[in-house]
């Protein structure tokens, strides 16, 4: 099945607005066995039904999204209209539904809503209890040509998300006819690079039978997806896991920080930061998991020297002998920070993040890593020349895995 997704708005090419929907449904679709074939944005007024007419000559199935409000640039369901050639009439159903939502809310309703009553000849309402805005399904043949069967859905994900759930799912499962549905396997890997993959795997992943394999490269990691029947992906998980198994950071699609705090409850352990360069960017990926209180308590930023002696003991001496960005002083940060805080692990971080106070000896990129459990103080000396912020996620997705590896190690 060809399914393409036309997201209209312009506040989606203006930027004032990030586009989530196609990430979030192509997610969705891959359950059901579906993929997108293409997805278009296109800001509102005429150019939706031009986007309209093309993406159902060529697709099966078409999500719309957004449109379908009450003011004069929401033109959506007109522009399907004219594209199948169809009349408009007002759906008594949709109408009752939405001065039920007013009243609810004791709010009057405004003439301007009433055209969101309107709907096609022949196609379907799709109820929206979150909101004013009625999807519209569009059967195959509602028009004659073309035999595309198009969704009209709301733009908010608030309403857009129970809707497709709820009213456009069953109706591509019945569209698709879809028996055996190919399983997913997403692989995190941090620390190995997309040009890992292919010297060592790629002539072997490809060996499989029925094996879909792609990757997605972000900063300091690489994700891995395997498509394809259930054995096809055991042999290619099997075949992955042994060359880069130690860079395996889940397999479920959770990010590093949730595996880090994930793995941390498991061992009944706890982990604290001490951050420099990176300003208390470790410990704010370590907060955004939910339950991240049950391993994490508290994190210091010292930025300054003056910050490093008082609050985790590094001495005077070392920071005159090695300077701030030094194996010595991250070692101290890390065995003070774990001392101070009681914690079972502690990571430390000083780099220099730039553009400016690098040296011949130590450049801009520098970056020294310290690591402290109940075995003693381990240090890493890397270089990650990037620009300022690029350089402090780098330095964060480091730390972060090291503290893994710690709980690893130490269980």
């Amino acid at each position: 099945m060809r399914i393409e997704i036309l997201n209209t708005g312009s506040e989606l090419l203006l930027g004032s607005t990030a586009n989530t929907h196609g990430a979030w449904m192509g997610q969705e679709l891959v359950k059901l066995g579906l993929r997108v074939q293409r997805q278009v944005t296109v800001p509102d007024g005429k150019v939706i039904e031009e986007a309209l007419a093309e993406a159902t000559a060529r697709a099966d199935v078409v999500l719309v999204t957004g449109g379908l409000g009450p003011t004069s640039d929401d033109v959506t369901r007109e522009s399907l209209a004219a594209v199948l050639g169809v009349e408009m009439i007002e759906d008594e159903a949709a109408l009752r539904s939405l001065h039920e939502f007013f009243e609810k809310r004791n709010k009057p309703m405004v003439a301007a809503n009433l055209k969101q009553a309107r709907n096609l000849v022949g196609a379907d309402i799709l109820p929206n209890p979150n909101g004013t805005a009625p999807g519209i399904y569009a059967p195959p043949r509602l028009g004659g040509e073309p035999f595309c069967a198009v969704f009209l859905l709301p733009g908010p994900p608030r309403e857009l998300y129970p809707m497709f759930h709820a009213e456009v799912v069953p109706r591509l499962r019945a569209l698709g006819g879809v028996e055996v549905i190919d399983g997913v396997t997403e692989l995190k890997f941090v620390g190995i690079g997309e040009s890992d993959f292919h010297d060592r795997l790629d002539d072997e992943l490809a060996a499989i039978d029925g094996l879909e394999v792609g990757y997605c490269a972000r900063l300091g990691e690489v994700d891995l997806r395997l498509i394809g029947s259930d054995d096809a992906i055991a042999r290619g998980r099997e075949l992955t896991v042994a060359a880069f198994g130690d860079y395996l950071v889940s397999e479920d699609g959770s990010d590093l920080e949730t595996t880090v705090i994930r793995e941390l409850i498991r061992a009944g352990k706890t982990v604290t930061t001490a951050e420099s360069c990176t300003g208390g960017l470790v410990a704010s990926r370590l907060t955004d998991v939910p339950g991240s209180s049950e391993a994490f308590q508290r994190g210091f930023v010292t930025y300054s020297n003056e910050a490093k002696v008082e609050m985790l003991g590094v001495t005077p001496a070392t920071l005159e002998a090695h300077g701030a960005v030094s194996e010595e002083v991250a070692a101290e940060m890390a065995s003070g920070a774990r001392r101070t805080s009681g914690a079972d692990v502690a990571v430390s971080i000083t780099g220099i993040a730039g553009p400016g106070g690098g040296s011949a000896e130590k450049p801009v990129g520098r970056v020294c890593f310290g690591i402290a459990t109940s075995k003693g103080v381990r240090t890493y000396l890397e270089n990650h020349p990037r620009n300022r912020l690029d350089f402090k996620r780098q330095a964060s997705q480091r730390a972060l895995d090291l503290v893994r590896r710690a709980v690893h190690d130490n269980q």
